[in-house]
């Protein structure tokens, strides 16, 4: 098996931030995308960019540059994707007044927020254009427009109906906004980006404001946000100039485009990212032969830049242990813990023998399985399946209808001790926290009846949650009762409905978005209420077993990746499609056919993403449906050797 090289020179990028210094302050500017691979450095060369075109680091164009920016009040606008990411930016930078850092959704809200007018109309359009797409689609199948496709039709209607009747729209980027009006996360970047293509006085407002956008990740950025943006920054001089950082192999959300680099005009620049700085070579090594592979049912163009290790991580362990996807979960576990004992043996590191590594599965479900809150988060996915789980983002915080259960339960469960008794001293301030307190009755006799009514209340909520085998209706019932908190109506609504739960939909047979969302409540009032303290965890992002998804852009020195397709949910992703136990299906070699994304394509920038966490050491464990043709197809691949190769018996 064929090394990466190893380069005595670990600065083989230097030359890339004055190369981009170049670009920016050209007459006229010019674009530019940075291919940026996992571990290379991104955030370092991003920050000494903007020292040096801001004058903090001496540069006699970068000078000029600030010079000209603080003339105008104008200033550098930098998106990038998490919260800790801008943290982190603005860490490193340090006070600067001529560079603005935000996530993306609060940099389309500072855009359009207060355009009352202009963001019903966006909705209003969007959603206009949804219903006709949705209706065409609808119509052009065998069945035609189904009953339970004519009710979602309907609700689309309604909703443009409510956009129309709203005179003032509310959005917050760090917290979740509730009332007439309140915007969900996708509304605001949809708004954006309509506004962007329609209204040139917004065109105006931004370029006058941030002449240059640096987006971060931008193969994760809405296609409808990119797209609206790259849209108009050619011909070069038209007053904006876009630097997209980031690299398509790390994809792991539809939103953003699957093949970022053919999408970028010719006359951009493409500076590269060549070294890796977080992994040991063996680690390198394998990521690269994982983009290089040469799967059958892939479509996505292997396109990108080989990575290169430092010349002092000449080391690095990899393992690759298979089993059978028939055992229990119980024997999974054991085995998991018995890879772990390997890979101790075989890196001489304590970390694996004291749970000192990171777990990562392939998706949701299957964390919500082996994290025993499976219930809880199967009917989240049922209310709202864009907000039940975790984002490496830290958008999501649990469905909107739910806030309730998740924080002002949570924190009034955390006054009650061990013995069931609640502290009232720590009570009364969550109650203060949430406003509870401030509309009390102001008659005497009319308060003391108030607090009783409440007192009762939480003695039975501390009863209900203390009990082990209580569900979320039977610990609801007492908080609903007396009001204890403010709740959204679509809870209080779909908790007094005593109806039995709709039918789940057959094999291809659809269901209606009304029906799926009332399963969904009934399973969440009937799931165990300690699975709900899981899932608050898991949410978070504290949970011992995390996704792709939650460590987007993390490092651990150890890592032990999951692969179980069995306890995964629905079929777009598929480790065992790329190991060989599992044959391609119909679908996918349909999609093959039309050039279409794969589960092949989806699955190998998921095995790269997860590889790429690890510094030291990587165990991938596959519990394959088929072991021994899997073991037969790994062989054949260049990606391990056969000392690296394990059963697990």
């Amino acid at each position: 098996m064929s090394a990466a090289p190893i380069f005595a020179n670990n600065e083989l990028d230097a030359g890339v931030v004055e190369q981009i210094c170049g670009y920016l302050t050209e007459d006229p500017p010019r674009s530019y995308f940075l291919f940026a691979g996992a571990g290379s450095g991104k955030t370092r060369t991003l920050v000494e960019v903007l020292r040096r075109m801001t004058g903090v680091v001496q540069h006699e164009k970068g000078g000029q540059l600030a010079r000209r920016l603080r003339m105008y009040g104008r200033s550098i606008r930098v998106v990038t994707y998490t919260k800790n990411a801008v943290a982190v930016i603005n860490g490193r930078l340090g006070d600067n007044d001529l560079v603005g850092v935000s996530t993306i959704h609060a940099f389309c809200w500072e855009l359009i927020s207060g355009f009352n007018d202009d963001i019903r109309a966006a909705l209003v359009a969007v959603k206009q254009a949804q219903l006709e797409k949705e209706t065409a689609e609808a119509r052009a199948k065998p069945r035609g427009i189904t009953p339970a496709k004519q009710r979602d039709l309907d609700e689309i209607k309604a909703d443009i109906e409510a956009l129309k009747l709203t005179d003032v729209f509310i959005y917050h980027p760090d917290r979740e906004t509730h009332g007439a009006g309140a915007l969900a996360h996708k509304h605001v970047l949809d708004a954006t980006a309509w506004l962007l293509r329609h209204r040139s006085t917004l065109q105006t407002i931004l370029k006058d404001r941030h002449p240059i956008i640096l987006i971060d990740e931008s193969q994760d950025t809405m296609k409808g946000m990119l797209d609206a943006l790259m849209s108009f920054v050619e011909p070069k001089g038209n007053g904006l100039t876009l630097g997209l950082l980031g690299d398509h192999r790390q994809r792991i959300y539809t939103d953003g485009h699957s093949d970022l680099p053919s999408l970028v005009p010719a006359s951009w620049a493409t500076p590269e990212l060549q070294m890796n700085h977080r992994s040991q070579r063996r680690i390198v090594t394998l990521i690269n032969r994982i983009w290089e592979a040469e799967l059958e049912g892939r479509t996505q163009p292997a396109n990108g830049v080989e990575q290169h290790p430092r010349t002092e991580k000449a080391g690095g362990v990899v393992r690759l242990f298979v089993g059978d996807t028939s055992r229990s979960p119980e024997e999974k576990l054991a085995g998991e813990r018995w890879c772990a004992d390997q890979m101790r043996q075989a890196s001489g590191s304590d970390a694996w023998s004291q749970g000192q590594y990171q777990l990562l599965a392939l998706e949701h479900k299957l964390v919500a399985t082996r994290g025993s809150f499976l219930d809880a988060y199967s009917a989240m996915v049922l209310i709202d399946p864009n907000s039940a789980a975790p984002t490496g983002s830290g958008e999501n915080k649990g469905p909107t209808a739910v806030q309730m259960l998740l924080n002002e339960l949570a924190q009034l469960e955390a006054c009650v001790g061990t013995d069931g008794v609640i502290d009232e001293f720590k009570a009364t301030e969550v109650f203060r926290c949430f406003g509870r307190l401030e509309n009390m009755p102001e008659h005497y006799v009319e308060r003391a009846k108030r607090f009783e009514e409440m007192l009762q209340a939480i003695s039975a909520f501390a009863a209900a949650s203390a009990n082990p085998g209580a569900t979320v209706g039977q610990v609801l019932t007492p908080v609903l009762g007396a009001n204890l908190f403010e709740v959204d109506h679509r809870l209080s609504e779909a908790f007094a409905d005593k109806s039995p739960a709709p039918p789940a939909p057959a094999r291809g047979e659809e269901e209606s978005k009304k029906d799926r969302i009332r399963r969904g409540w009934c399973a969440l009032f009937a799931t165990p209420w300690s699975q709900l303290q899981k899932y608050r965890t898991y949410l978070a992002g504290n949970s011992l077993l995390a996704t792709h998804q939650v460590v987007k852009g993390s490092e651990f020195l150890h890592v032990m990746v999951v692969m179980d397709d069995k306890l995964a949910g629905g079929n777009q992703i598929s480790y065992d499609k790329i190991f060989g136990g599992v044959q391609l299906s119909k679908s996918d070699w349909e999609n093959v056919g039309k050039g279409k994304e794969t589960t092949i394509d989806r699955t190998l920038r998921l095995l790269y993403v997860t590889c790429s966490r690890a510094q030291e050491s990587l165990a991938l464990v596959l519990w394959s449906s088929d072991p021994e043709a899997a073991l037969n197809r790994i062989t054949e691949s260049d990606w391990f050797s056969g000392d690296e190769l394990f059963v697990i018996r």
